[in-house]
């Protein structure tokens, strides 16, 4: 059988010219990984999802709760998200490798996309339980968030330098926001520790629901932690209802991180999109008011991915 090699070189183009349209239209997926629904990584992440399912043509978008950052950067390593939040030191201590943070190797893969907003470490607890101090905290009831999770490497962080331990406590619970408030609700802990963006939803509805007491944490203990990460932060007056001082604080930069997967132009178009549109974010929760491109890239514990960085020599931020 003699074969035509124009047929078959047409045939073959045919063939390029419709795989090349099957790539090009193949749908960008960007699952963000946050936190749990009650506290600020989570309205953050679903005004960011809304961003961009109108704004990158062909995007097919997802918002994933989950324990926040050590299990956002151990999925963003096995490519299971394409952006999370996480806290700075946990951020650093995955590219590490930090294996008493909840890495078992170091993750290589993660990338930065921004800078974000400051979470502040809120200590709250049942004025009736008389804890005003830290060191009030032996032998009461405390949650210290999910187990490894970023807000427990800051609860274990900050007892030691307060010469504290867990051993200290009555009862330790290793709980999310919202299941620690309705612990304490139900009389069945004294206090939390909880490390979110200031207003976060779930000590509104405890402060409105008892009377509480915020524990301070102050600048001697903060300096004995030893960690750039670690700044000292206010929880201003009146945040929550009946605060009615400041409250002394740490304070730790959130990120916004990405994987080295994602392709340039996506991780691009991410940055531009998040920084051209930062009053939605404000809207859906007022801890995104922080977000600015002057902090965008200011002290990174890991690299910037190529895309994001595009973006910021494109507007001058680098």
């Amino acid at each position: 059988m003699k074969i035509n090699k124009k047929w078959v070189a047409a045939g073959a183009a045919v063939t390029f010219t419709l795989s090349a349209a099957a790539m090009a239209a193949a749908p960008a997926f960007i699952n963000i990984l946050t936190g749990g629904t009650s506290g600020v990584y989570y309205p953050i992440g679903v005004a960011l999802s809304q961003l961009y399912d109108t704004g990158i043509e062909g995007s097919k978008t997802s918002v994933q709760a989950t324990k926040a950052s050590v299990e956002n950067l151990n999925l963003l390593q096995s490519g299971r998200g394409e952006l999370a939040f996480a806290l700075g030191d946990s951020v650093a201590a995955a590219y590490q490798g930090d294996i008493d943070a909840g890495f078992k190797k170091p993750l290589d893969k993660i990338r930065v996309i921004a800078a974000a907003y400051p979470n502040y470490i809120q200590i709250v607890a049942n004025k009736e339980s008389g804890i005003k101090t830290l060191a009030d905290l032996k032998g009461k009831r405390i949650s210290v968030g999910a187990p490894k999770s970023g807000t427990e490497l800051n609860a274990r962080s900050i007892f030691k330098a307060a010469g504290l331990s867990y051993e200290d406590m009555g009862k330790v619970e290793f709980l999310p926001y919202a299941e620690s408030v309705e612990l304490i609700k139900n009389r069945q802990l004294d206090a939390t520790l909880q490390s979110s963006g200031l207003g976060m939803a779930a000590i509104r509805d405890l402060a409105a629901t008892m009377a509480i007491n915020f524990v301070e944490i102050p600048e001697d203990v903060i300096a004995k932690i030893n960690n750039p990460a670690y700044q000292h932060g206010v929880i201003p007056a009146s945040t929550y209802e009946g605060q009615t001082t400041d409250v002394s604080t740490v304070a730790i930069q959130n990120l916004l991180v990405t994987q080295s997967s994602v392709s340039d132009d996506l991780a691009y178009q991410m940055t531009k999109l998040m920084f051209e549109h930062l009053d939605r974010l404000g809207n859906a929760h007022s801890a995104a008011k922080a977000i600015s491109l002057d902090n965008a890239t200011k002290n990174l514990p890991i690299p910037l991915h190529p895309g994001a960085e595009r973006y910021y020599k494109e507007v001058g931020a680098l």
